[in-house]
């Protein structure tokens, strides 16, 4: 064997090997959004949504740090608006530095629509996606294009297409006219021009007030309400 094919081996199985360890540790992960969740929970409808944020992320970093791990967050949530976060580069879990430990990205929104639990409005949601180490992407908190769709629109839509291609490509690929493609997109300002796009093709849309992490989940269900999520929303629940 080559030391270039050795090499390649090696790598191919410590990403085998990461990829398992994030997988055993996703109880704990799913243990951290349900903590986050509960604790912002108490402030539902009480008008304070740093309240409610801060809530869930001390309850998030509380429960990370129980976790015998290596965590790094690689991309938070907070900074745009000043609000309370687990901050870009922010270690987390009880082994950072020991040898031999998962050491493993986390791209994380403790309380994604503050302002709907502060309002005790739906579609709040705790969010965290992780993976092994440098393999998420960095990105400040800014904003960033997204579309987001199911499983069987993989390799018909994309963000370098115009509104109408993927309004058609979605059409085609689920068989169906361009006026049965349910579009869902944030409500801003911004989204005028993509708004008038959609509906000149004869699309339905609806229009969400907050929270496009939900609006995403929602597209990407096989029985979901919309096919298609679209328009321009920040970073870290891009990731």
């Amino acid at each position: 064997m080559s030391i270039e094919t050795s090499e390649k081996a090696y790598v191919q199985s410590r990403i085998g090997s990461d990829m398992s360890s994030t997988a055993d540790l996703a109880k704990h992960f799913l243990e951290a959004v349900d903590q986050a969740a509960i604790a912002s929970a108490a402030w539902r409808g009480k008008g304070d949504k740093n309240a409610a944020d801060d809530a869930a992320v001390e309850a998030m970093r509380r429960t990370f740090d129980a976790v015998p791990f290596d965590g790094r967050v690689a991309i938070g949530e907070g900074e745009r608006d000043e609000a309370p976060m687990l901050f870009i580069g922010e270690e987390l879990g009880s082994a950072v530095g020991v040898e031999g430990v998962p050491c493993i990205d986390i791209a994380v929104d403790p309380l994604e629509c503050t302002n709907n639990c502060a309002d005790d409005k739906p579609n709040s949601i705790a969010v965290l996606a992780a993976a092994p180490r440098g393999t998420l992407l960095h990105a400040p908190d800014c904003y960033m294009n997204k579309i987001a769709a199911g499983p069987q629109l993989a390799g018909h839509i994309s963000l370098e297409g115009t509104v109408t291609y993927n309004l058609e490509q979605t059409a085609h690929a689920l068989d169906k006219s361009i006026s049965e493609v349910k579009v869902v997109a944030l409500d801003r300002d911004r989204h005028a021009d993509l708004f008038k796009e959609i509906r000149a093709s004869g699309a339905q849309l609806e229009l969400l007030g907050d929270g496009d992490v939900s609006g995403a989940i929602w597209a990407a269900k096989d029985d979901g309400p919309f096919d298609l999520l679209m328009g321009i929303g920040a970073a870290p629940e891009g990731v």
